[in-house]
């Protein structure tokens, strides 16, 4: 469970605090809001009930507090109550955070309502107790109870935390020159309180940089598997070993958070969501004129008695069907028991491996950590013997893992990990045998003929020279030296410890900006995130003559962008780059005494497409709806002397390329044509039986008949497109 929070933020909004200093744009009250904003906006992103904060105003125009009767604690307003903290608080706390017109206030005053908010909130439970003070410290303070201030802190566990505007801060390298003695008398004392309350004191400057620095969230560790890890048969052997052991998460996915729908209310919708009860899911979202959006769904059958053929039916007259190829397998509720695979909860060790023979391909999760059972010595002696075993003979366990009883089996490598103090396995997830797919390529490093014979020099094979040219290329743009720690020596560029999500941190500063200021543009990303988000450029100049080596190397020549659009009616076809007739080349390997005009099945798909081309280029539409018409014979022969599907694909890719001419050309009505005759034809078995299961193929690829916006040139609407792919005549 996670741990009760209680922060009260004390933020100085005194006239003083509307001045720019330091050669900031921005007045000191903004400056300082950026950090008390982020934290606030940190703790409402949680959703969590237990982190509570609270708001007080010092040096404000008027007085709100317990104790506002005596003179000492005027000024000060109690803007927020310590509580959970939503978007309607939040906005508003927003308006009321604003410069005032008085310097009139005492932040030590300020910081006893803030303990005793703390103390009534709290009371003896356990919580963690948080007081920030973000000031300018231009203001008279009454120092003479400091010292039982101090001591009420350290009684009540309270952790002070005072930043300063401007704050002097040597080690940081902030240093305000001719600092007003008044300023610099508070300082001293403020910083003075911090050391005998051990608490932090620190400048605003080197607190909002940090908020530039991505956190690191660390989550309370929940056990996902409490038993205990046999090696052997504990039920049948007395030799076999079980050790009591918890395993935990050791590292976990940070997810970017997700967006949700909502839909914008109406007046009647608003005004009604405002008279529900206080605390009411509906009332929270009030505020933003949002609802949530709920999801009906609806279950129909074919139903000819039914308005529109459809019937509704309720989700309880469902059966669930398991898909076995395109069939649908029934399993009833009362033999369901049979697809349960019955398991019992261990972790068993099945085998073991040589650690230098693991491949680290294999990891299919993240990694967790077993430790012993705590508070049990037994079982921490014996998880050290069987760590130190395998560490010894540089070995991994595997093992099959079973959560609970009835789950589905999972199996683990095991690898010890022995360090200062602390001993434990971090285990993996393994494939099974159906989750490994074997691919085999052809060698980089040779080219095999067809006759068997081995090629070491080949056009597709590097050649020495690119060999050490890429060699070369590679070692200069090496990033494990290019960068520089504190003292000046080199480096890693990019250690893991600087690099964050650019998508999970960017999301979330846009959304705690945006919760805060709904009207403004979000802010310039962090230069943290894109620190890394390309090589550095004097790292690629410095390799750049490497890497004209590369491309001399391996001859890099510019490839010509492809050519896009469609052709009109007598426009001249592109010509080659080699400035090679091609049709004169292919009209000299034709067979004798046969003519161009007819296309040869054996060679359907070139001849088809320049019959089609040469035709539209000249402007015959005649020879255009020929060369399709041919091609039409050919697509029903194939099917209809196909055994079973052995020519349904040749027909297909015939189809296809109809269809892409037509498509292009914006003649469609000579392809739909087409497919609505092979249509009736297959599904009339004129084309040697039934050949329904072709049209589903020709479903599935999607050559059904070609559907235009404008019906300018014989393109068919939407509902045709989708009546021809019911496969009704």
């Amino acid at each position: 469970m996670a741990s009760k929070e209680a922060t009260v933020y004390i933020v100085d909004v005194g006239s003083s605090m509307g001045e720019t200093s330091s050669g900031r744009q921005e007045t000191n009250l903004d400056f300082a809001l950026q950090y008390v904003w982020d934290k606030i906006t940190t703790t409402v992103a949680t959703g969590r009930k237990t982190a509570m904060a609270g708001v007080v105003a010092l040096r404000s125009d008027d007085t709100k507090n317990e104790l506002e009767g005596d003179e000492a604690y005027q000024h000060i307003s109690i803007l927020q109550e310590i509580s959970q903290i939503q978007m309607a608080e939040l906005r508003r706390l927003r308006d009321e955070l604003v410069i005032s017109e008085t310097d009139a206030g005492d932040a030590v005053s300020a910081l006893i309502i803030a303990i005793q908010m703390i103390v009534r909130q709290c009371k003896q439970l356990k919580y963690i107790r948080r007081i920030v003070l973000v000031t300018d410290a231009k203001m008279h303070m009454e120092t003479a109870d400091l010292s039982q201030i101090a001591k009420k802190i350290n009684d009540d566990s309270i952790e002070l935390v005072v930043l300063g505007v401007d704050f002097d801060d040597a080690e940081y390298g902030v240093k305000e020159e001719d600092k007003d003695p008044v300023k610099a008398n508070n300082e001293a004392i403020l910083k003075q309180l911090c050391e005998d309350c051990n608490g932090v004191y620190g400048t605003l400057t080197q607190a909002v940089d940090e908020l530039k620095i991505p956190r690191t969230k660390d989550t309370k560790p929940v056990p996902s598997y409490k038993g205990s890890l046999s090696l052997g048969n504990a039920e049948a052997y007395d030799t076999a070993i079980t050790i009591n052991i918890e395993r935990y998460p050791k590292t976990m996915v940070a997810a970017a958070p997700s967006a949700s729908q909502f839909v914008v209310r109406n007046d009647l919708e608003a005004t009604q969501t405002m008279e529900t009860t206080e605390g009411d899911e509906g009332a929270a979202s009030s505020n933003n004129g949002l609802a949530a959006v709920h999801t009906a769904r609806t279950y129909q059958v074919d139903d000819e008695n039914a308005p529109g053929g459809k019937k509704d039916i309720d989700r309880d007259e469902l059966a669930k069907g398991y898909e076995y190829g395109r069939t649908a397998v029934h399993i009833s509720e009362s033999d369901r028991n049979i697809t349960t695979y019955e398991t019992t909860q261990s972790l068993d060790v099945i085998g073991f491996v040589d650690a230098h023979k693991y491949d680290r391909y294999t990891d299919m999760s993240r990694t967790n950590v077993i430790i012993a059972e705590r508070t049990n010595d037994k079982a921490y002696m014996a998880l050290s013997s069987f760590i130190h075993a395998l560490y010894e003979l540089e070995s991994y366990a595997v093992a099959r893992l079973v959560t609970k009883d009835n789950k589905e089996p999972r199996i683990l490598l095991l690898q010890p990990a022995i360090e200062p103090e602390f001993e434990c396995l971090y285990d993996v997830e393994l494939p099974f045998a159906e989750d490994v797919r074997s691919y085999k390529f052809p060698p980089l490093d040779k080219v095999v003929t067809v006759s068997g014979k081995e090629l070491t020099v080949h056009r597709t094979l590097p050649s020495d020279e690119l060999q050490d040219a890429m060699s070369e290329y590679v070692d200069s743009m090496d990033l494990s030296t290019f960068g520089k720690d504190d003292e000046g020596e080199p480096a890693e560029y990019a250690p893991l410890e600087e690099t964050f999500s650019p998508k999970l941190h960017r999301i979330n500063q846009v959304i705690k900006h945006r919760a805060i200021f709904p009207d403004k543009e979000p802010p310039e990303p962090y230069e943290i995130l894109l620190r890394y988000a390309n090589p550095p450029s004097d790292l690629v100049q410095q390799a750049a003559p490497a890497l004209e080596r590369v491309i001399a190397a391996a001859d890099v020549k510019k490839v010509p962008p492809k050519a896009r659009g469609k052709r009109q009616k007598g426009k001249e076809a592109p010509k080659p780059i080699s400035s090679l007739d091609i049709d004169s080349l292919l009209d000299s390997g034709k067979e004798p005494g046969r003519s161009m005009e007819r296309i040869d099945p054996k060679n359907a798909v070139p001849e088809f497409k320049r019959m089609f081309d040469k035709a539209f280029d000249n402007g015959d539409m005649d020879g255009v709806q020929n060369a399709c018409n041919q091609l039409k014979l050919i697509i029903f022969d194939r099917v209809k002397h196909s055994v079973g599907n052995s020519g349904y694909q040749s027909a297909l890719e015939l189809m296809g390329a109809m269809r892409e001419r037509c498509i292009e050309n914006d003649v469609p009505n000579a392809y739909n044509d087409f497919a609505r005759e092979l249509k009736t034809r297959a599904l009339k078995e004129e084309l040697d039986g039934d050949r329904r299961d072709f049209m589903v193929e020709v479903r599935n690829h999607r050559m059904g008949l070609i559907v235009l916006v404008k019906d300018d040139h014989g393109g068919v609407t939407e509902e045709e497109g989708k009546e021809y792919a019911r496969l009704k005549l």
